[in-house]
């Protein structure tokens, strides 16, 4: 079995992307592992470079910042390192800039790849996620935050990024795909007060033309944390490869978990899907093949 990783990055030192702990942590997993870098205002092809592992290879892009409709460049540049993989592997795994895998679930992931390998009908794999908010220690409980998404396709270039690169589809419509007992983390939303701020003002820039980016994104020198309507307590351990910026932290974030921001629908819903897993209405972007 052979294994591709691949992602796209572009200014991940301006805007403090965990890139490097994003592909150090399924490196082991992968046999080549490509990284398309778009064109940056700060070290960011020199920090992949850093990475020293001689499975990398870079291949430089130029973003088309006209693409601003629905994050459209996400995808197109997510297809730019698909496409410059090796077509002799049988898996691509991606994986985006603040993304990270703990190492205990790279032998179920692995495992997962090995069985599904030689059954074509399974086009990718599906992993669940948990999301960090305002700090390493709180995770996003409310419908607001995904909770599954496509990281492992088969090495078929008719699959396609799609929308703003969040999962994939092939001819247009959703993967088929089965479910592995693995977590990515997601570390998107930690991230130092000021940088969140600007990393916020750049990316809905990638969404909305500037007028509504004027009109709708605050002026301010720090993001607010404070305004979230529900968060729990992260009661288990990250990543070995997040260690050091875990022990970087240099702001403070508290909230109280039992206080709870929701209208009385998300109330009721946020309650059902606590007692039965259920999640009235979720969007998903794949099936799954039983």
């Amino acid at each position: 079995m052979k294994v591709s990783g691949f992602t796209f990055i572009r200014n991940a030192i301006k805007f403090d992307y965990p890139v490097v702990e994003a592909i150090t942590s399924i490196l082991p997993l992968c046999d080549e592992f490509v990284v398309a870098v778009g064109n940056s205002e700060d070290g960011t092809r020199d920090l992949i470079l850093g990475i020293g592992s001689s499975k990398i290879r870079i291949i430089d892009t130029v973003w088309d910042d006209s693409l601003r409709e629905g994050g459209r460049v996400l995808a197109v540049e997510t297809d730019k390192a698909f496409d410059a993989l090796s077509p002799d592997s049988d898996w691509a795994f991606y994986i985006q800039g603040d993304e990270v895998m703990h190492e205990r679930y790279l032998e179920p992931v692995k495992q997962a790849m090995l069985k599904w390998k030689d059954h074509p009908e399974t086009e990718g794999l599906l992993l669940n996620y948990t999301h960090f908010y305002g700090s390493f220690n709180y995770i996003g409980d409310s419908r607001r935050w995904y909770r599954r998404e496509v990281r492992i396709i088969r090495n078929d270039k008719a699959i396609r990024s799609y929308r703003d690169a969040q999962g994939f589809r092939k001819e247009g419509r959703p993967l088929k795909v089965k479910p592995v007992d693995a977590w990515m983390y997601h570390y998107g939303w930690v991230k130092p007060p000021d940088l969140q701020q600007a990393k916020q003002e750049y990316f809905h820039k990638l969404w909305h033309n500037d007028e509504w980016v004027e009109k709708k994104i605050p002026k301010v020198d720090e993001f607010d944390y404070s305004q979230i309507d529900s968060l729990a307590l992260f009661t288990g351990t990250h990543p070995a490869v997040m260690k050091n910026r875990l022990e970087r932290l240099n702001w403070q974030f508290s909230f109280d978990p039992t206080k709870k921001r929701l209208p009385f629908k998300s109330r009721f819903l946020h309650s059902i899907e606590k007692v039965t897993g259920w999640r009235i209405g979720e969007y998903k972007n794949y099936k799954i093949v039983r």
